[in-house]
């Protein structure tokens, strides 16, 4: 029986030991092996694909930048294969729509990230907040299509521009020099609930606060689409400028209605505030007059070589979509992504670690002529902001007002944590 005993205890041993080489590679674990090529390959990784995940809003707030957003991303893998690939690897983007639903976007990661090498965009502050701790954990790159500074501070999460506090301390800026504003003023601010529209409302009172203004807040649902309320508050309060950290309806329903009572005041939008579909709509003419939006990326109408051949190109690939500020900022997540794949091929450590790596040297990647800095994850890859105005003969519904520049308050402005 002894014998019998050692016997099964050898053999069990053997099946274990059997197990561990047939799982084990040249790095030592189940989930990263050695191409034939000798680069490491980390999930999503094969000797001829990298499989990249995208979590978007194609049904909620969000769905017509969404759409913009995954069909700019799937032109890049088309391109980017077509020339051979990255690392020689075919790249092919795996999307799922979350509807900007927190609940949905939990859910798509958990069905998404096991197969991916990297997230090329997860629309919605909310969303990334509560992946956040789940990034770190499987230490994967996740390039948000939300600009919260409370996503800062996380060695896998890029926010690539600068944050909403960020943009808003640019917009008061800008109004103080072109509204003249003066010591007391009152400037109304709407804002979504959660994530975005509070992080904007952080920076907008910090810059009140400098200039010796008063922030007249208007929170708002992102159901909320009459804002015949907030408009009469507003007007009740006396404000001589609106910023609004909202979504395309709240914008129109905020701008349109100020226009017919009399609230004739500069409003600037925070960038996902803005879609050039409302310049078909009955609120057009006003926004035109009204409206201005800080933006961490050029609009598509910019007369840059660059710029131009994106809209070229994406004009040619979809006919009938529009070119919206979604394109833009698709297009400049999956730039991102290019060079922390290409680097990463380079030093032959297309692991999730060696991608995030790669990401983190990249001190200067200059985009759509923005340059970037992404070495520090604690600070806004950059402090600048464009802005723009609604123009409806402007490819994308933009003109540019003001290049990319900072201030010096933005710098000095305490980022909150997340």
């Amino acid at each position: 029986m002894k014998n019998n005993r050692l016997v099964r205890s050898a053999a069990a041993a053997a099946v274990l030991l059997l197990a561990a080489t047939a799982c084990s590679t040249k790095t030592g674990t189940s989930s990263e092996r050695v191409g034939k090529d000798d680069v490491a390959m980390g999930p999503g990784v094969t000797d001829t694909t990298i499989t990249l995940g995208a979590l978007t809003d194609l049904t909620g707030v969000y769905a017509s930048l969404g759409k913009s957003i995954v069909n700019a991303q799937q032109m890049w893998a088309e391109q980017v294969n077509k020339s051979g690939g990255i690392c020689g690897r075919k790249v092919e983007i795996k999307v799922k729509d979350h509807g900007y639903d927190v609940q949905k976007g939990v859910a798509a990661f958990a069905e998404v990230e096991p197969d991916s090498a990297l997230l090329t965009q997860v629309i919605g502050s909310p969303i990334v907040a509560a992946l956040k701790q789940d990034i770190a954990a499987r230490k994967i790159l996740t390039l948000p299509l939300g600009w919260s500074s409370t996503l800062l501070g996380q060695e896998y999460v890029q926010v690539v521009g600068p944050t909403y506090d960020i943009d808003m301390v640019n917009a008061v800026d800008f109004l103080t020099r072109t509204a003249h504003l003066t010591a007391g003023a009152k400037i109304g601010h709407v804002y979504f609930e959660g994530e975005y529209g509070e992080n904007a409302l952080a920076g907008a009172r910090y810059a009140a606060q400098q200039s010796g203004y008063e922030i007249v807040g208007q929170k708002i649902k992102a159901t909320d689409t009459d804002l015949a309320a907030q408009v009469t508050a507003l007007k009740q309060a006396g404000v001589k400028a609106i910023l609004i950290s909202a979504g395309p309806k709240q914008t129109a329903s905020l701008v349109g209605l100020s226009a017919a009572q009399g609230l004739l005041v500069p409003v600037v939008s925070s960038a996902p505030g803005f879609a050039p579909q409302l310049l078909d709509s009955a609120a057009a003419p006003a926004l035109e007059k009204m409206l201005f939006l800080t933006s961490g990326y050029p609009a598509a109408s910019a007369d840059t070589s660059r710029m131009r051949q994106l809209v070229q190109d994406y004009k040619a690939r979809y006919p009938d979509a529009p070119v919206d500020s979604g394109v833009v900022s698709g297009w400049v997540a999956a730039q991102v992504a290019a060079g922390a794949l290409s680097d990463a091929c380079t030093a032959k450590k297309l692991t999730r670690e060696g991608i995030a790596a790669a990401h983190r040297a990249q001190t200067a990647l200059n985009i759509l002529d923005v340059p970037f800095d992404f070495s520090d994850p604690s600070k806004p890859s950059t402090y600048a902001s464009f802005v723009q105005k609604p123009s409806k003969q402007a490819t994308g519904g933009l003109t540019t007002v003001e290049p990319a520049h900072e201030v010096a308050a933005a710098r000095a402005y305490q980022l909150p944590k997340g």
